[in-house]
């Protein structure tokens, strides 16, 4: 692995200064991350941003040049965020950290529109990604003492979103994101014949069951995993490339992913596409600050293996998800204007 450094925007004291001005602002205008008004003015919002911030993120969107980038330099609250939680439930919401997440979701706004799951994390928008004890061994965010393998976010989802962004309140370990993108040329012609053909089956990851949602037994809980439920049981195979045969998109999480027995050719592919990936994998070290955007269809990212410590030092990332088309994804969505999918 490598440290990867390219493609980083670093604030200058006064851009920190306006963005962390604007967010606290907008929290005191705003009830919590889930706030229609909020949604519906995150555009206008987002338009007071650092001019070049905004045309940082522009750039990155419209350029394709590269899978993944960094802004860096936001100014973290220590105090007034307090410690890391031990659980994003039971959590009163919004909490002290609310101008951050805030700040997040202006972020998605320039690129997109962010959304998010019933099935993950109760509904909300703005995710935790910090340890929970008890998953440690878990290929999830809240895991630690196992590598979670890189993937393409939500790899099994039709309506997947097309840039995760994650923002580093603290990590005081230096625990690294992986990241990485294909490169084609290592691939042979004829794996990337097969890996453009619809030949592999992608399950659902852990962190939209059941288990690691708020239990409940009504039947709009049941209803909200039925979706999640027909994906395993009613597999459809899917392409791992797909897009321009020149600078392909990527639809990957091996973990995950499995090939018909009969099938040799499809399995002989996806092994080929999965050691190149690896031998391209990175290391991003998001320091106290820094925000990742990773285009979902050009890079996988992960997070390497580190001893939590529970008490409540531990590295804590805000992660959304968003979208290039919310229209896609209308059939999974209550209403129109609702950011859920499920």
């Amino acid at each position: 692995m490598h440290t990867a450094t390219r493609n980083v925007l670093k604030l200058t004291a006064r851009e920190a200064e306006i963005s962390a001005e604007l967010a606290i602002e907008l929290s005191h205008q705003y009830t919590s991350p889930e706030d229609p008004q909020l949604i519906f003015d995150l555009p206008f919002l987002a338009a007071r941003l650092p001019e070049r911030t905004r045309r940082f993120l522009r750039s990155f969107v419209l350029e394709e040049a590269g899978g993944y980038c960094v802004l860096s330099g936001h100014r973290i609250d220590i105090e007034r965020i307090g410690t890391t939680p031990r659980h994003w439930r039971d959590r009163e919401r919004p909490g002290p950290e609310f101008p951050e997440e805030i700040l997040l979701l202006l972020y998605g706004a320039v690129v997109g529109e962010p959304f998010g799951w019933t099935t993950q994390q109760d509904g909300r928008l703005v995710h935790d990604v910090f340890p929970i004890k008890g998953h440690d061994h878990e290929q999830l965010g809240t895991g630690s003492s196992e590598l979670l393998t890189w993937h393409i976010e939500d790899a099994f989802h039709p309506y997947r979103g097309d840039y995760l962004l994650l923002s580093a309140l603290r990590n005081p370990d230096d625990v690294a994101t992986t990241v990485g993108e294909l490169d084609l040329s290592a691939l042979p012609p004829e794996h990337v014949d097969t890996l453009f053909d619809k030949r592999f089956y992608i399950a659902p990851d852990e962190s939209h069951l059941p288990k690691n949602n708020s239990t409940s037994d009504d039947a709009e809980a049941a209803e909200r995993f039925a979706s999640i439920e027909r994906l395993i049981s009613n597999r459809e195979r899917v392409a791992v490339l797909y897009g321009s045969r020149r600078a392909p998109y990527l639809r990957l999480d091996p973990y995950f992913m499995e090939v018909p027995d009969d099938d040799p050719h499809a399995r002989d592919a996806l092994q080929a596409v999965t050691e190149v990936v690896d031998r391209a994998l990175g290391n991003v070290v998001l320091g106290q600050g820094d925000v990742l955007c990773v285009n979902n269809h050009l890079a996988v990212h992960g997070r390497v293996p580190f001893q939590a410590r529970y008490d409540g030092s531990d590295r804590w990332l805000k992660r959304i998800n968003v979208t290039s088309d919310l229209r896609k994804s209308r059939e999974m969505r209550a209403s129109a204007d609702s950011r859920l999918i499920g």
